[in-house]
């Protein structure tokens, strides 16, 4: 339904006046506009953030190609567009008619007349595209209007040439998961008869009101997809067994579109004559409500004015994010939650400045975004987001969402099934295990390592496999990449649920991506049915060392020490630690030295494990950071505390009275001239060389991560990213 524009919508686009909103979504936003003359349309705008990528403009221009291609008969007439200007838009025909989900809703499941005139309807509007050599990739109910002299097809927002390459490689998928052919679902070309299987899952929606895969998480979505038979039940019988030949899982065993309208319609009557009354009665509804909307503005927020910036702030910072390199940290962990993935940014990214006096307390983030679902799940942890090439990506099981840096807006949804503890960003390219479908023989697939071709838009195999392992086992760890070598944490064996079976098989293992070779592999503990411990907190390779914090399932933790050339261990030590999740931060390591809290601050010599030195005093310290020779770390009822590497010793302690609410769960991150940590609500920046307390900001952050290329602090909790200035 229309809803009144926002304060900061357009007045207009082209010759087209904005009357109210129809949607928004990831990637745009659609409103009901008129032309002087009266003409209704619907108005479809992208992104402005997204409107900065070349790709994504050639995408809109594409789908204005399709649209046009589609025509008024089978789609929804474009009347105008500008895809090259500075927000690209397109207006099309306004369908005074209900999505299809939307008509079900409305009337229930179809009659057997309607879903086979909708059928013999949408064969020949997809023959149309087809014949053109476009395939849509995307039908299903949402994208079917159903008007009174016939459906449209519309959103053609990832439709592509038939035979693209890049439909060609394995490891990632585009679509929606509940209508996807098996072929997309595992990133493999979708052609016509891909969109033939997916229109045979929209008419078994239309006839019975659920989708023939069922409901769920994307991944489980996508599994039944492949591996399991559609439910027609409740289909009417002479319909059921074509539509199941549709659904067949190898695209040559389905019907033509030509041949399927053939066996479903003979083509007489008008496409209204098959509808129930209730539908005609909507649609003519909608025909009288389009000319009563009225242009409508919500009120502008209050925004409280922000105080100018502390005079000396760096701009972005000229290093590159390396997640793991000499020095450099792999940190690993937990699952999110796979589900809704729509990111909207909350509140302005710049504000203005204003007279009064410069405050340094309770500052907004730069932006924030929020989510439906909760961005953990119990035992596996937070989301760790991944930073590289001016884009954060948070995998969260099936499914990575793309969000831009600068303004925390969503740029782009990978449908991959990958983990965020199965990805890496070594610096500007992101990593991740993957699978090549393509290469197995059932449904048992190995691991590989894979990254994310940014120019094609693919995820693009390494060549580094690991045989003997299974894709499906979610405790797979990448741990880190370095120097083209990549640790991995990997299993075989049976998975009857996303937990680990005792009966699994675990090693830790390196490969040389420039070859593809595996180096070495170790054994690693099993694990109890029902587990959801992995194995490994944090990691990092220091010169030819492997430092890893190592976990067993009972949350005891072990430091272990490897040769990075062989995998042998050469030393390992028990880590005493009430709660292991603060060790998922990045590990504290120098060339000499590996740094944990505790009721002491320790260093351990990299060598034989031996404790170099201790601090003295007891405080109970969280995780640190090591820079530039310095240690810091936050300490109960103290604060945030320097220490020198060498020798242990304490070289200055934060000057605040202000101690309750010291946050000792994650380490401290250190910028040029503050070091920040949380203290009750807030994030502090405490300076490095005032010692106090210097700015303050708002969080509900539980972990922090440093994006050094955009100049961020990245906050997460279980519902939300927020980002921060790192200075």
């Amino acid at each position: 339904m229309p809803t009144a524009l926002t304060h900061d919508d357009p007045i207009a686009f082209g010759p087209y006046r904005l009357v109210a909103r129809l949607g928004s979504g990831g990637m745009g936003t659609v409103y009901v506009a008129r032309s002087a003359g009266g003409r209704t349309v619907a108005l479809k705008t992208m992104h402005a953030a997204i409107a900065a990528d070349p790709a994504a403009r050639t995408r809109f221009r594409l789908e204005v190609d399709a649209a046009r291609i589609i025509g008024d008969r089978f789609g929804a007439r474009v009347m105008d567009a500008d895809p090259l200007a500075e927000t690209p838009w397109m207006a099309t025909e306004y369908v005074l008619g209900p999505s299809l989900d939307e008509a079900v809703g409305i009337a229930g499941p179809l009659p057997e007349r309607s879903v086979r005139a909708l059928g013999a309807a949408l064969c020949a509007a997809l023959g149309q595209l087809h014949r053109s050599d476009i395939v849509h990739r995307d039908l299903k109910p949402s994208n079917i209007l159903i008007a009174g002299y016939g459906p449209k097809l519309i959103d053609f927002g990832i439709a592509r040439a038939i035979g693209d390459d890049r439909l060609t490689r394995a490891g990632a998928a585009v679509g929606t998961p509940a209508f996807m052919s098996p072929e997309q679902a595992t990133g493999q070309e979708h052609g016509p008869a891909g969109d033939v299987f997916a229109l045979a899952g929209v008419l078994v929606f239309a006839a019975t009101g659920r989708a023939p895969f069922g409901h769920g998480q994307a991944a489980d979505l996508l599994y039944r997809v492949r591996y399991t038979e559609a439910d027609v039940d409740g289909v009417p019988a002479s319909l059921a067994q074509v539509l199941a030949e549709c659904l067949a899982k190898a695209p040559d065993e389905r019907p033509l579109t030509e041949e399927l309208a053939a066996r479903i319609h003979d083509g007489s009557g008008e496409f209204a004559e098959h509808l129930p009354d209730v539908l005609l009665a909507d649609i003519g509804r909608r025909a009288t409500d389009v000319w009563q909307l009225v242009p409508q503005r919500s009120a502008p927020p209050e925004i409280p004015d922000m105080p100018p910036e502390a005079p000396g702030g760096p701009g972005r910072s000229p290093s590159r994010r390396r997640f793991m390199a000499l020095g450099g940290a792999l940190a690993v962990g937990g699952v999110g939650v796979a589900g809704s993935l729509w990111w909207q940014r909350e509140g302005p990214s710049r504000r203005k400045p204003s007279a009064r006096p410069r405050e340094t307390r309770n500052l907004e983030p730069l932006w924030l975004s929020e989510r439906s679902g909760r961005m953990m799940m119990e035992g596996w942890g937070l989301i760790i987001p991944h930073s590289a090439n001016g884009h954060i990506d948070l995998a969260m099981h099936a499914q990575t969402v793309r969000i831009s840096s600068a303004t925390g807006r969503r740029q782009d949804l990978l449908i991959t099934t990958t983990e965020w503890w199965q990805m890496t960003a070594v610096g500007d390219r992101i990593y991740q295990l993957s699978a090549d479908f393509e290469h197995g023989t059932s449904k048992r697939v190995p691991v590989e390592v894979a990254t994310y071709d940014e120019e094609q838009e693919y995820v693009k195999p390494t060549g580094t496999y690991f045989e003997d392992t299974a894709f499906d086992l979610r405790g797979n760890q990448l741990l880190g990449i370095v120097e083209n070598i990549a640790y991995v944490a990997v299993g075989q064996g049976e998975s009857k649920t996303g937990d680990f079976r005792a009966s699994q098989t675990w090693t830790l293992r390196a490969a040389d991506l420039t070859t593809g070779k595996t180096l070495w592999k170790q054994p690693l503990p099993k694990r109890t049915d029902g587990s959801t411990r992995l194995h490994f907190l944090a990691a990092k390779v220091v010169g030819t060392r492997l430092v890893t914090f190592q976990e067993a399932e009972d949350k005891t933790v072990r430091i272990v020490v490897r040769d990075t050339r062989t995998g042998a261990i050469l030393w390992d030590k028990p880590h005493d630690t009430e709660d292991p999740e603060p060790l998922r931060s990045e590990m504290a390591a120098d060339r000499q030295h590996l740094y944990v809290g505790g009721a002491h601050l320790k260093a351990h010599r990299l060598t034989d494990g031996a404790q170099a030195w201790a601090t003295e005093q007891k405080r109970g310290y969280g995780p640190p950071t090591v820079k530039d020779g310095v240690l810091y770390a936050v300490a109960e009822n103290t604060g945030i505390t320097a220490v020198d590497t060498e020798r242990g010793k304490e070289l200055w302690t934060e000057k605040t009275d202000q101690t309750s609410g010291v946050y000792t769960g994650w380490r401290p991150l250190v910028g040029d001239r503050h070091a920040y940590y949380r203290n009750g609500v807030h994030l502090r920046a405490v300076g490095l060389s005032s010692h106090t307390t210097e700015l303050t900001h708002k969080t509900n952050g539980e972990q922090f991560h440093e994006d050094p290329q955009a100049g961020l602090i990245l906050a997460v909790d279980a519902d939300r990213l927020a980002a921060y200035k790192l200075s």
